[in-house]
């Protein structure tokens, strides 16, 4: 597992009903991918901000390393969107 600090709090975001969002390509995706997680390209999603915005919970983002994951939660973060970069999908996944 990752040094880094987000991934501690995986865990207690899942305890607060986090949704698990997954920014990879959709073939990524189609390889694997953590069980009921919502999937949402990284380029679209300045476009579905209203859509994770209206779950009203707080986001887990995750992709194949790491870096675009963490570019989706400064995304949602700069929204005003509860988030945390969980890393690769696979160390989301273990949490589950």
């Amino acid at each position: 597992m990752s040094s880094n600090p987000e991934f501690k709090h995986i865990q207690e975001y899942l305890d607060k009903g986090a949704i698990i969002l997954d920014v990879r390509t959709d073939a990524e995706f189609d390889e694997g991918h953590v069980k009921e997680a919502l999937h949402i390209v990284l380029d679209d999603l300045e476009d579905e901000i209203a859509q994770v915005k209206a779950l009203e919970k707080p986001i887990i983002t995750c992709c194949r390393s790491g870096a675009r994951s963490e570019r989706a939660k400064d995304i949602l973060k700069d929204k005003g969107i509860d988030a945390i970069n969980g890393g690769p999908w696979q160390n989301v996944d273990a949490y589950i």
